[in-house]
């Protein structure tokens, strides 16, 4: 049947599998953007002009000579520091493609890096400049601190809260998109949502086990509403997009629905993590990962003195040695690591050209796709007589 075929196709629209086909779509999808993008500067000339001319104000105080400089340059670099990690925040759960994983690529090195850095110095008075960019050691003869869970969560816990308002505000698409959808009277345009609603009206079908946490989650977040949403935003969870459409769907509140988010996201989930990462990272677990790692047979070795060397670097680069001091080799660790970074941001970049082609193409075929219910209940009619 040719609409089964197209609803498959559409699906499988992938560069491994039509390469040119997808780039069209891609290309078409993206031209169409452009053109909202567009039509919206020309409808919104008022709200441009102003804040093009806030822009302009700011630049201009920044960069003008004069005292201002005093009060304004260290305020200056703490935005662009919470800001940056706003960004990160909002680029892990905006929804393009499968979203970049920052707090993998960004926040729980951060973490890693000071906690280590708290366990070697004895310190987190660490100096500023060249901090935040790169940790070094206080200078030798600065008063020691006792270090704790709490004294590095203190030192981590402003970039940790910014990137969990990052995710929060990253969750808002969904929602707004899936409110606007349903006031309208219009389909959702998410096919994962479209799917469990499929399997809400066909009782008789039996949903998989990823169905069923899925559809108990929707249940979670309809029947608890604020707290509902809480607990869904609390814990790393990959399916909270779907919660946000929902949300949407369901017309929960604005009011509701983001401060939930934002609690949950910002404030428990964001902990949850730092204190993870920081117990992982302290100088005892990292000398007993060091000892496993050297009692494992046979690739024991290769795992272990990699490990030691990129620990030992680590240390004089924290105690500010020359770089004659520190070994300019290329360790297994750090190449791995590129690899893994590399190929994440390749993913990303990938999975947002499949997103956009596959949308491009159900909007495009979206009159076969409006019979597919018509053509699936006849069947199953025909199949009963």
């Amino acid at each position: 049947k040719q609409w089964y075929q197209r609803r498959v196709r559409g699906k499988k629209l992938t560069l491994w599998r039509s390469p040119l086909q997808t780039m069209y779509y891609f290309g078409w999808q993206l031209f169409d953007q452009l053109c909202r993008a567009y039509e919206f500067l020309k409808d919104n000339k008022l709200v441009i002009s102003l804040a093009s001319f806030v822009l302009i104000v700011i630049i201009l105080v920044l960069n003008v000579p004069g005292p201002q400089h005093k009060y304004l340059d260290g305020l200056n670099r703490k935005i662009l520091w919470c800001l940056w990690w706003i960004g990160l925040g909002i680029l892990s759960s905006v929804g393009l493609g499968t979203g970049l994983h920052t707090f993998l690529l960004y926040l729980g090195p951060h973490i890693a890096t000071v906690t280590m850095a708290a366990w070697e110095c004895q310190s987190t008075a660490f100096p500023e400049p060249p901090y935040p960019d790169t940790v070094i050691c206080p200078a030798p003869g600065s008063p020691s601190m006792s270090i704790s869970l709490w004294v590095i969560m203190n030192k981590v816990r402003l970039e940790s809260i910014m990137w969990g308002i990052g995710t929060a505000i990253g969750e808002l698409p969904p929602y707004v998109m899936a409110r606007a959808a349903r006031l309208s009277g219009e389909e959702i345009e998410d096919a994962e949502f479209n799917d469990l609603q499929r399997i809400k009206d066909l009782e008789s079908e039996e949903p998989g086990c990823s169905a069923k946490i899925k559809l108990r989650m929707q249940n979670l977040v309809q029947k608890a509403g604020f707290f509902g949403i809480l607990l869904c935003a609390s814990v790393p969870n990959p399916l909270f997009d779907l919660a946000g459409v929902t949300c949407g769907y369901l017309l929960i509140p604005f009011s509701t629905f983001f401060p939930a988010t934002l609690l949950g996201k910002a404030i428990f989930k964001t902990h949850l993590q730092m204190i993870s990462v920081i117990i992982i990272f302290t100088a005892d677990n990292l000398a007993a990962l060091e000892d496993w790692l050297a009692s494992i047979a046979v690739i024991g070795p290769l795992l272990h003195d990699p490990f030691q060397e990129y620990m030992e670097q680590q240390k004089l680069t924290l105690h500010g040695s020359s770089p004659d001091q520190i070994k300019h080799s290329v360790t297994l660790l750090s190449i791995i690591f590129n690899c893994f970074i590399g190929l994440m941001i390749l993913f990303f970049l990938i999975s947002i050209i499949h997103g956009m082609a596959q949308h491009k193409y159900r909007k495009h075929n979206e009159r076969y796709f409006m019979l597919l219910p018509e053509m699936e209940d006849s069947d199953l009619e025909m199949s009963r007589n």
